[in-house]
């Protein structure tokens, strides 16, 4: 079977939230149900944008069904979502859903529903974790070896003058005596200074646990 490439699934459920969005909008608009109307609507509490109490989120922290029949104010609908005032144990909690929050839709008065996917959160919930779990991008250290870094082209301009500077130079070098072949340091301070060297780019000195 071919790709979904233009994912009809989602444009399914697309379709579906925006029958929700119509029916919701047409009831604030109204300000009543009719007739036996009623919804019967369950979302996830944990889903962004979700708006709840801390008491609300700690009771339900992954979903939360709601219905809207007799006890219920300040139903206001916008393009995202929907938020509205229910009595929960006889307090007032107000809330706000995004239409993409929503789980289930249904009416029973007439035996209608609808249900939508959440597969879309757990994928986000498991993206950030992973996101989390990833160590941070690190700078790279490099030492440079003064022995095989070419140094840049001199200028045109100063080629002359640098190649007679330095013929000077070698001259006047092997005129002098040659120097004193100073003693050689002890294999231990020659690895003291290997470690120190091997300190300067280490890059674990740097690192943080996230």
């Amino acid at each position: 079977m071919a790709t979904d490439l233009i994912r009809y699934d989602l444009l399914v459920q697309d379709a579906m939230r925006s029958v929700v969005r119509k029916v919701l909008g047409d009831v604030a608009v109204s300000g009543y149900l009719p007739g036996e109307h009623h919804f019967t609507i369950s979302f996830r509490t944990d889903a962004p944008g979700v708006k709840m109490s801390r008491r609300l989120a700690e009771q339900w922290p992954q979903e939360l069904t709601i219905i809207l029949q007799h006890q219920y104010s300040n139903l206001i609908v916008d393009e995202e979502g929907f938020g509205v005032t229910l009595s929960f144990r006889s307090i007032p909690e107000n809330l706000y859903i995004p239409f993409a929050a929503i789980t289930g839709f249904y009416d029973p008065s007439v035996e209608f529903g609808l249900r939508f996917e959440t597969a879309d959160f757990d994928e986000m919930e498991e993206e950030e974790e992973e996101e989390e779990e990833a160590p941070p991008a690190r700078p790279t250290l490099r030492a440079v070896d003064d022995a095989t870094e070419a140094p840049p082209a001199p200028a045109p301009a100063k080629a002359a003058k640098a190649e007679a500077k330095k013929n000077a130079t070698e001259k006047a070098a092997a005129e002098k005596p040659a120097p004193q072949k100073k003693a050689e340091a002890p294999a231990a301070e020659a690895a003291e200074s290997e470690s120190g060297d091997a300190k300067v780019v280490s890059i674990d000195a740097f690192r943080k646990k996230t």
